[in-house]
Protein backbone atom coordinates (compact mmCIF):
# COMPACT_ATOMS: atom_id res chain seq x y z
CA UNK A 1 0.00 0.00 0.00
CA UNK A 2 1.53 3.41 -1.30
CA UNK A 3 1.74 5.88 1.72
CA UNK A 4 0.97 9.19 2.59
CA UNK A 5 2.93 12.02 1.08
CA UNK A 6 3.76 14.80 2.53
CA UNK A 7 4.77 18.36 1.50
CA UNK A 8 7.12 19.94 4.10
CA UNK A 9 9.50 23.15 4.54
CA UNK A 10 12.80 22.87 5.81
CA UNK A 11 14.85 25.82 7.22
CA UNK A 12 18.90 25.62 7.97
CA UNK A 13 20.67 28.53 9.36
CA UNK A 14 24.33 27.22 9.60
CA UNK A 15 27.69 27.98 11.66
CA UNK A 16 28.40 30.64 9.02
CA UNK A 17 25.70 32.57 10.18
CA UNK A 18 25.30 34.35 7.33
CA UNK A 19 21.40 33.51 6.34
CA UNK A 20 18.64 30.77 6.23
CA UNK A 21 18.23 27.74 3.11
CA UNK A 22 14.90 27.14 2.76
CA UNK A 23 13.69 24.20 0.61
CA UNK A 24 10.49 22.28 0.20
CA UNK A 25 10.11 18.60 -0.28
CA UNK A 26 7.34 16.25 -0.57
CA UNK A 27 8.28 12.82 0.91
CA UNK A 28 6.41 9.32 2.39
CA UNK A 29 9.34 9.77 5.26
CA UNK A 30 10.47 6.35 3.78
CA UNK A 31 11.55 5.86 0.16
CA UNK A 32 9.57 8.31 -1.75
CA UNK A 33 11.33 12.00 -2.42
CA UNK A 34 11.18 14.95 -4.59
CA UNK A 35 12.19 18.98 -4.51
CA UNK A 36 9.83 21.00 -5.13
CA UNK A 37 11.61 24.92 -4.31
CA UNK A 38 14.71 26.15 -2.78
CA UNK A 39 15.81 29.86 -1.75
CA UNK A 40 18.50 31.52 0.07
CA UNK A 41 17.42 34.59 2.51
CA UNK A 42 20.34 36.23 3.50
CA UNK A 43 20.65 38.08 7.38
CA UNK A 44 20.83 41.72 7.11
CA UNK A 45 24.05 42.61 8.76
CA UNK A 46 22.71 43.59 12.53
CA UNK A 47 21.66 40.52 12.66
CA UNK A 48 24.75 38.41 11.21
CA UNK A 49 26.74 40.66 13.92
CA UNK A 50 24.26 39.86 16.90
CA UNK A 51 24.53 36.35 15.98
CA UNK A 52 28.33 36.29 15.24
CA UNK A 53 28.94 38.35 18.60
CA UNK A 54 26.68 36.63 21.03
CA UNK A 55 27.91 33.18 19.86
CA UNK A 56 31.29 34.13 20.42
CA UNK A 57 30.61 35.08 24.37
CA UNK A 58 28.78 31.79 24.96
CA UNK A 59 31.40 29.40 26.04
CA UNK A 60 30.09 27.49 28.92
CA UNK A 61 26.68 26.55 30.11
CA UNK A 62 27.11 29.10 32.82
CA UNK A 63 27.29 31.75 29.74
CA UNK A 64 23.61 30.37 28.79
CA UNK A 65 22.08 32.17 32.21
CA UNK A 66 24.49 35.42 31.89
CA UNK A 67 23.62 36.17 28.69
CA UNK A 68 19.80 34.95 29.15
CA UNK A 69 18.07 38.33 27.75
CA UNK A 70 20.04 38.95 24.97
CA UNK A 71 19.34 34.94 23.86
CA UNK A 72 15.83 35.57 24.46
CA UNK A 73 15.68 38.73 22.16
CA UNK A 74 18.00 37.66 19.54
CA UNK A 75 15.88 34.54 19.61
CA UNK A 76 12.62 36.06 18.91
CA UNK A 77 14.22 38.47 16.31
CA UNK A 78 15.67 35.53 14.48
CA UNK A 79 12.73 33.21 14.41
CA UNK A 80 10.44 36.68 12.64
CA UNK A 81 12.93 36.27 10.17
CA UNK A 82 12.40 32.51 9.34
CA UNK A 83 8.55 33.48 9.48
CA UNK A 84 9.68 36.02 6.59
CA UNK A 85 11.53 33.57 4.77
CA UNK A 86 8.56 30.75 5.08
CA UNK A 87 5.57 33.58 3.85
CA UNK A 88 7.68 34.96 1.45
CA UNK A 89 8.15 31.68 0.02
CA UNK A 90 4.58 30.98 0.22
CA UNK A 91 3.66 33.39 -2.02
CA UNK A 92 5.62 31.36 -4.70
CA UNK A 93 4.43 28.23 -3.70
CA UNK A 94 0.47 28.22 -2.84
CA UNK A 95 -0.36 24.55 -2.15
CA UNK A 96 -0.47 23.17 1.46
CA UNK A 97 1.88 22.61 3.55
CA UNK A 98 1.60 20.01 6.40
CA UNK A 99 4.76 20.85 8.17
CA UNK A 100 7.93 22.58 9.02
CA UNK A 101 11.06 21.20 9.72
CA UNK A 102 13.11 24.42 12.16
CA UNK A 103 16.98 23.93 12.86
CA UNK A 104 17.38 26.77 14.27
CA UNK A 105 20.62 28.57 14.92
CA UNK A 106 23.21 26.82 16.91
CA UNK A 107 24.49 29.04 19.70
CA UNK A 108 26.22 26.32 22.03
CA UNK A 109 26.62 22.74 21.55
CA UNK A 110 28.19 20.61 24.57
CA UNK A 111 27.10 16.76 24.23
CA UNK A 112 28.92 16.42 27.08
CA UNK A 113 27.24 18.23 29.24
CA UNK A 114 23.91 17.15 27.37
CA UNK A 115 23.53 21.20 26.22
CA UNK A 116 22.86 22.00 22.59
CA UNK A 117 21.31 25.26 22.36
CA UNK A 118 19.68 26.44 18.59
CA UNK A 119 18.02 29.71 19.28
CA UNK A 120 14.84 29.61 17.34
CA UNK A 121 11.02 29.98 19.25
CA UNK A 122 9.20 26.74 17.69
CA UNK A 123 5.70 28.51 19.16
CA UNK A 124 6.12 31.59 17.76
CA UNK A 125 7.29 30.61 14.25
CA UNK A 126 4.05 28.35 13.80
CA UNK A 127 1.93 31.50 15.37
CA UNK A 128 2.98 33.98 12.69
CA UNK A 129 3.09 30.94 9.77
CA UNK A 130 -0.24 29.57 10.83
CA UNK A 131 2.22 26.06 10.11
CA UNK A 132 2.84 22.36 12.41
CA UNK A 133 6.60 23.17 13.02
CA UNK A 134 9.06 20.73 14.22
CA UNK A 135 12.11 21.84 15.84
CA UNK A 136 14.71 21.11 18.73
CA UNK A 137 15.99 18.00 16.75
CA UNK A 138 19.25 17.59 18.77
CA UNK A 139 18.35 17.50 22.29
CA UNK A 140 16.73 14.02 22.56
CA UNK A 141 19.21 12.07 21.02
CA UNK A 142 22.09 13.76 23.02
CA UNK A 143 19.72 12.61 26.59
CA UNK A 144 20.15 9.32 24.78
CA UNK A 145 23.50 9.37 25.24
CA UNK A 146 24.26 10.88 21.64
CA UNK A 147 26.38 13.64 20.03
CA UNK A 148 23.07 15.53 18.60
CA UNK A 149 24.88 15.69 15.50
CA UNK A 150 25.42 14.62 12.36
CA UNK A 151 21.52 14.64 12.05
CA UNK A 152 21.87 14.54 8.26
CA UNK A 153 22.76 10.41 6.97
CA UNK A 154 19.16 8.96 7.31
CA UNK A 155 18.42 12.16 4.34
CA UNK A 156 21.62 11.07 2.61
CA UNK A 157 20.46 7.08 2.65
CA UNK A 158 17.61 8.28 0.54
CA UNK A 159 19.57 10.59 -1.97
CA UNK A 160 22.05 7.35 -2.35
CA UNK A 161 19.39 5.32 -3.43
CA UNK A 162 18.27 7.73 -6.22
CA UNK A 163 21.80 8.39 -7.29
CA UNK A 164 22.46 4.55 -7.68
CA UNK A 165 19.63 3.84 -9.33
CA UNK A 166 20.13 7.44 -12.05
CA UNK A 167 23.92 7.22 -12.83
CA UNK A 168 24.71 3.53 -11.61
CA UNK A 169 26.98 4.97 -8.82
CA UNK A 170 28.33 1.53 -6.68
CA UNK A 171 27.65 1.20 -3.35
CA UNK A 172 29.45 2.45 -0.82
CA UNK A 173 28.55 5.41 -1.66
CA UNK A 174 29.73 8.67 0.48
CA UNK A 175 28.66 12.30 1.26
CA UNK A 176 30.71 15.00 2.05
CA UNK A 177 29.06 18.21 3.57
CA UNK A 178 31.19 21.19 3.93
CA UNK A 179 29.46 23.97 6.13
CA UNK A 180 30.90 25.33 9.15
CA UNK A 181 31.96 22.11 10.96
CA UNK A 182 33.25 18.80 8.12
CA UNK A 183 31.14 15.86 8.58
CA UNK A 184 30.66 12.40 6.42
CA UNK A 185 28.24 9.81 5.89
CA UNK A 186 28.69 6.27 4.53
CA UNK A 187 25.71 4.69 3.51
CA UNK A 188 27.38 0.83 2.40
CA UNK A 189 24.17 -0.51 0.50
CA UNK A 190 20.36 0.52 -0.47
CA UNK A 191 19.06 -1.62 2.62
CA UNK A 192 16.74 -0.41 5.54
CA UNK A 193 18.45 -1.66 8.36
CA UNK A 194 20.10 1.73 9.20
CA UNK A 195 21.88 0.35 12.19
CA UNK A 196 24.43 -1.56 9.72
CA UNK A 197 24.31 0.33 6.95
CA UNK A 198 25.08 4.10 7.34
CA UNK A 199 27.99 5.52 9.85
CA UNK A 200 28.56 9.32 9.78
CA UNK A 201 30.83 11.10 11.99
CA UNK A 202 32.26 15.29 12.01
CA UNK A 203 36.15 14.72 10.87
CA UNK A 204 37.09 18.59 11.30
CA UNK A 205 36.01 22.53 10.59
CA UNK A 206 34.73 23.19 6.97
CA UNK A 207 34.69 26.75 6.23
CA UNK A 208 34.91 28.20 9.94
CA UNK A 209 38.30 28.32 10.41
CA UNK A 210 38.89 29.90 6.88
CA UNK A 211 35.81 32.37 7.42
CA UNK A 212 36.91 33.53 11.25
CA UNK A 213 40.53 34.45 9.95
CA UNK A 214 38.96 36.51 6.54
CA UNK A 215 36.55 37.89 9.10
CA UNK A 216 38.78 38.95 11.38
CA UNK A 217 41.45 40.26 8.70
CA UNK A 218 39.64 42.09 6.03
CA UNK A 219 35.83 43.55 5.16
CA UNK A 220 34.83 40.73 3.82
CA UNK A 221 32.87 37.30 4.88
CA UNK A 222 34.62 34.39 3.22
CA UNK A 223 37.11 33.67 0.89
CA UNK A 224 35.22 33.20 -2.40
CA UNK A 225 36.55 30.44 -4.58
CA UNK A 226 40.05 30.08 -2.54
CA UNK A 227 41.03 33.05 -4.03
CA UNK A 228 42.72 34.47 -1.37
CA UNK A 229 44.44 31.53 0.06
CA UNK A 230 45.63 30.89 -3.56
CA UNK A 231 47.34 34.22 -3.16
CA UNK A 232 48.86 33.37 0.10
CA UNK A 233 51.76 30.82 1.05
CA UNK A 234 51.24 28.28 3.19
CA UNK A 235 53.66 28.24 6.61
CA UNK A 236 55.16 24.72 6.50
CA UNK A 237 56.57 24.99 10.00
CA UNK A 238 52.87 26.54 11.38
CA UNK A 239 51.06 24.42 9.59
CA UNK A 240 52.87 21.26 11.51
CA UNK A 241 52.85 22.63 14.48
CA UNK A 242 49.13 22.90 14.26
CA UNK A 243 48.37 19.51 12.58
CA UNK A 244 50.99 17.76 15.62
CA UNK A 245 49.02 20.38 17.99
CA UNK A 246 44.76 19.11 17.39
CA UNK A 247 44.78 15.06 16.75
CA UNK A 248 41.64 13.59 16.91
CA UNK A 249 42.36 9.99 18.04
CA UNK A 250 38.43 9.57 17.96
CA UNK A 251 35.72 10.09 15.59
CA UNK A 252 32.66 9.31 18.04
CA UNK A 253 32.36 12.89 19.77
CA UNK A 254 30.67 15.66 17.41
CA UNK A 255 32.39 18.91 16.79
CA UNK A 256 31.70 22.57 17.28
CA UNK A 257 33.43 25.56 15.44
CA UNK A 258 34.65 26.37 19.16
CA UNK A 259 36.59 23.20 19.36
CA UNK A 260 38.78 25.16 16.99
CA UNK A 261 40.44 28.99 16.56
CA UNK A 262 43.13 30.64 14.22
CA UNK A 263 45.25 31.51 17.05
CA UNK A 264 48.00 29.29 15.98
CA UNK A 265 47.98 31.47 12.16
CA UNK A 266 48.58 34.54 14.29
CA UNK A 267 51.13 37.50 13.03
CA UNK A 268 50.87 35.82 9.24
CA UNK A 269 49.28 37.73 6.40
CA UNK A 270 45.93 37.84 5.28
CA UNK A 271 46.39 35.76 2.47
CA UNK A 272 49.68 33.25 4.14
CA UNK A 273 47.05 33.18 7.04
CA UNK A 274 43.94 31.76 4.76
CA UNK A 275 46.23 29.43 3.26
CA UNK A 276 48.13 27.89 5.97
CA UNK A 277 44.54 27.43 7.87
CA UNK A 278 42.65 25.75 4.27
CA UNK A 279 45.64 23.50 4.36
CA UNK A 280 45.33 22.79 7.91
CA UNK A 281 41.36 21.98 7.44
CA UNK A 282 41.83 20.27 4.43
CA UNK A 283 44.63 17.47 5.95
CA UNK A 284 41.70 17.05 8.76
CA UNK A 285 39.25 16.11 6.13
CA UNK A 286 41.12 14.80 4.06
CA UNK A 287 42.14 12.27 7.36
CA UNK A 288 38.18 11.82 8.61
CA UNK A 289 37.96 10.34 4.11
CA UNK A 290 40.62 8.06 4.86
CA UNK A 291 39.25 6.49 8.43
CA UNK A 292 35.70 6.24 7.19
CA UNK A 293 36.35 4.61 3.83
CA UNK A 294 38.36 1.75 5.19
CA UNK A 295 40.73 1.26 2.29
CA UNK A 296 36.95 0.59 0.21
CA UNK A 297 36.72 2.25 -2.88
CA UNK A 298 34.30 4.78 -2.87
CA UNK A 299 32.45 8.46 -4.23
CA UNK A 300 32.57 10.67 -1.79
CA UNK A 301 29.43 13.31 -2.94
CA UNK A 302 30.86 17.00 -1.77
CA UNK A 303 27.67 19.01 -0.51
CA UNK A 304 27.66 22.60 1.24
CA UNK A 305 28.98 26.07 0.97
CA UNK A 306 33.05 24.75 1.12
CA UNK A 307 32.26 22.37 -2.09
CA UNK A 308 33.02 26.09 -3.75
CA UNK A 309 35.82 26.71 -2.35
CA UNK A 310 38.08 25.36 -5.33
CA UNK A 311 41.66 25.69 -3.61
CA UNK A 312 40.18 23.58 -0.52
CA UNK A 313 39.40 21.40 -2.77
CA UNK A 314 42.41 20.70 -4.32
CA UNK A 315 44.00 20.85 -0.89
CA UNK A 316 41.77 17.57 0.25
CA UNK A 317 42.79 16.31 -3.22
CA UNK A 318 46.55 16.77 -2.41
CA UNK A 319 46.33 14.85 1.02
CA UNK A 320 44.39 11.95 -1.01
CA UNK A 321 46.69 11.25 -4.04
CA UNK A 322 47.85 8.15 -3.05
CA UNK A 323 44.35 7.01 -2.12
CA UNK A 324 43.37 5.81 -5.31
CA UNK A 325 40.13 4.65 -3.44
CA UNK A 326 38.41 7.58 -2.99
CA UNK A 327 36.79 9.79 -5.50
CA UNK A 328 35.70 13.09 -4.74
CA UNK A 329 32.26 14.27 -6.67
CA UNK A 330 30.28 17.34 -6.89
CA UNK A 331 26.68 16.46 -5.64
CA UNK A 332 25.66 18.67 -8.61
CA UNK A 333 26.96 16.68 -10.73
CA UNK A 334 23.93 14.09 -10.29
CA UNK A 335 21.05 16.09 -10.27
CA UNK A 336 20.74 17.89 -6.68
CA UNK A 337 22.03 21.04 -5.32
CA UNK A 338 24.51 21.08 -3.15
CA UNK A 339 23.98 24.69 -1.02
CA UNK A 340 20.06 22.85 0.06
CA UNK A 341 20.66 19.31 0.76
CA UNK A 342 20.84 20.19 5.03
CA UNK A 343 17.68 22.33 4.17
CA UNK A 344 15.97 19.50 2.30
CA UNK A 345 17.02 17.18 4.86
CA UNK A 346 15.34 19.07 8.33
CA UNK A 347 12.14 18.93 5.68
CA UNK A 348 12.74 14.92 5.45
CA UNK A 349 13.66 14.95 9.41
CA UNK A 350 10.27 16.66 9.93
CA UNK A 351 8.07 14.22 8.23
CA UNK A 352 9.85 11.53 9.87
CA UNK A 353 9.54 12.77 13.28
CA UNK A 354 5.97 13.46 12.19
CA UNK A 355 5.32 9.90 11.86
CA UNK A 356 7.47 8.86 15.37
CA UNK A 357 10.00 7.31 12.67
CA UNK A 358 13.99 7.22 14.36
CA UNK A 359 16.51 10.50 12.86
CA UNK A 360 19.52 9.19 14.79
CA UNK A 361 21.46 6.04 15.41
CA UNK A 362 23.98 4.69 17.22
CA UNK A 363 25.83 4.55 14.14
CA UNK A 364 25.57 8.32 13.25
CA UNK A 365 25.31 10.19 16.53
CA UNK A 366 26.21 7.94 19.19
CA UNK A 367 22.93 6.98 20.82
CA UNK A 368 22.24 4.51 23.24
CA UNK A 369 19.31 3.47 20.76
CA UNK A 370 17.79 4.61 17.91
CA UNK A 371 16.11 7.81 18.29
CA UNK A 372 12.76 10.22 16.90
CA UNK A 373 13.52 13.39 18.06
CA UNK A 374 11.89 16.96 17.43
CA UNK A 375 8.86 18.25 19.12
CA UNK A 376 6.02 19.18 17.83
CA UNK A 377 4.02 23.04 18.47
CA UNK A 378 0.79 23.61 16.16
CA UNK A 379 0.22 27.17 17.65
CA UNK A 380 -2.40 29.05 15.51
Amino acid sequence: MKKRLYTAIGLMSGTSMDGIDLSIISSDGYHEFSNILDNYYEYDKNLQDQLVRLRDLILTKNDILQYSEKLRELERNLTLFHAYAVNQSLKKYRDPIDLIGFHGQTIFHNPHEKITNQLGDGKLLSQKVKKKVIYDFRQEDIQNNGQGAPLTPIFHHILSKKINQNFNIKFPIGFLNIGGIANVTKVVNDSDNFQKNLSAFDIGPGNCLIDEWVRKNSNKKFDKNGELARAGKVDKLILNQAIDNFKINSYSHSLDIKNFDVSFARGLSLEDGCATITDFTAYLIAEGLKFISQKNSITFLLCGGGRKNLNLIECIKHYLFNENNIILEIIDNYNFKGDYIESQAFAFLAIRSFLNLPISFSTTTGCKEFTVGGKLVENF
